[in-house]
């Protein structure tokens, strides 16, 4: 890909489902162009290291676990979970002040693992707030993992814009045309783009119809979504017969998460978790569910997807003048307010630089 925009760094991103990394095993995964090792320690707890060798290059990953520590493969130097080498098997065994490879805080939250690979203070607290995925029975929630061959702005405008859905996806969730005439409700915040749908079509969404009282009547449905930087959209939908409020407290509906990691300008890790307020305990239905969603954005918005990031050649989508559509108007505002952000960080490091 051509000029390639920076990533935001000082943040957290989703580095690995919780089910991903499990008992002895060495996980690895590339994060923003950076090869990172993730494992747990004996008591559970996962970390997270640049899985290099400071000596030759070596990924660690290749290594074998001792205990809590990772023994490189090549030279047999040991590294604790900190990154710090415990073990040097040569010469008089003094250990070098320079054999250390980086740690990267990790904190496991929401079914996930979230990383911080920048350079200043991680804190927990900046985490957004996906709680409701920890509430319900344990069959009302699943998680998947996919990797789009696409920059991953373009996962967060597929999502943002959901305007796609009549002309991309099959019966399961069409809206019969009732989606792509409007303009959603938007409100910005400081730290938030938020898109609200509202509309009423007969029969409702085939995901949620035989949940409702009358399967083939008409019914109100709404979608509201919400991006939070870097790259986490919630995406709440939910469809009702009758009186009551457009929510998920009142509606038949689920509570999403999408959540993207670039591996690199060109490579995404796409991360998606939903939970659902009906047939909660029905574990059959839950792994059908995730299958099927799992597999339409695979097999449907994905090759659009990866199309248009070979057709494009660039993650600058405004420098290729784009037609803009009504429909475009939150991600347009996603892609806006990320980019400030990455500015902004870019201008305070260089600040940093400059004043050393």
């Amino acid at each position: 890909m051509e000029n390639p925009q920076p990533f935001l760094m000082n943040t957290w991103y989703v580095a690995a489902l919780s089910s991903e990394v499990d008992g002895e095993a060495l996980f690895k995964r590339k994060i923003l162009n950076t090869s990172v090792l993730i494992y747990r320690t004996e008591d559970g707890t996962a970390v997270a290291l640049h899985d290099r060798c400071p000596h030759r290059f070596v990924p660690l990953s290749m290594g074998r676990r001792e205990g809590d520590t990772v023994v490189c493969p090549y030279h047999g130097l040991k590294f604790d979970c900190t990154g710090k080498c415990t073990h040097n098997p040569h010469g008089n065994q003094k250990i070098p002040e320079a054999a250390r490879t980086r740690s990267f805080p990790l904190v496991e939250r929401y079914g996930f693992l979230w990383i911080w690979m920048g350079n200043e203070a991680a804190d927990p607290a900046t985490i957004p707030d996906y709680s409701p995925l920890d509430e319900g029975h344990e069959n009302g929630v699943a998680y998947t993992y996919m990797y789009p061959k696409a920059n991953y702005q373009l996962i967060l405008d597929n999502v943002m814009d959901l305007s796609h859905i009549d002309h991309v996806h099959g019966e399961i969730i069409t809206t019969r045309g009732k989606l792509s005439p409007l303009v959603p409700q938007l409100r910005e915040t400081a730290a938030t783009v938020e898109a609200r749908w509202e509309w009423a079509q007969q029969p409702a969404m085939l995901i949620f119809n035989q949940f409702l009282p009358d399967p083939d009547a008409e019914a109100r449905h709404f979608f509201d979504i919400t991006w939070a930087a870097p790259a986490n959209i919630q995406l709440s939908v939910g469809a009702i017969q009758g009186p009551g409020a457009l929510d998920l407290e009142h509606c038949v509906g689920q509570y999403d998460l999408h959540t993207c990691t670039p591996e690199t300008a060109d490579t995404t890790h796409y991360f998606f978790a939903t939970r659902r307020n009906h047939i909660e305990e029905d574990g059959e239905y839950n792994t059908m569910k995730i299958q099927a969603m799992h597999d339409a954005f695979m097999t449907e918005d994905g090759p659009i997807l990866d199309a248009v990031h070979e057709e494009m050649g660039t993650d600058d989508l405004f420098g290729l003048s784009p037609v803009l559509m009504s429909n475009d108007v939150a991600p347009v505002k996603v892609r806006r307010h990320l980019k400030r952000l990455i500015e902004d960080e870019q201008a305070a490091q260089a600040g940093i630089k400059k004043s050393a």
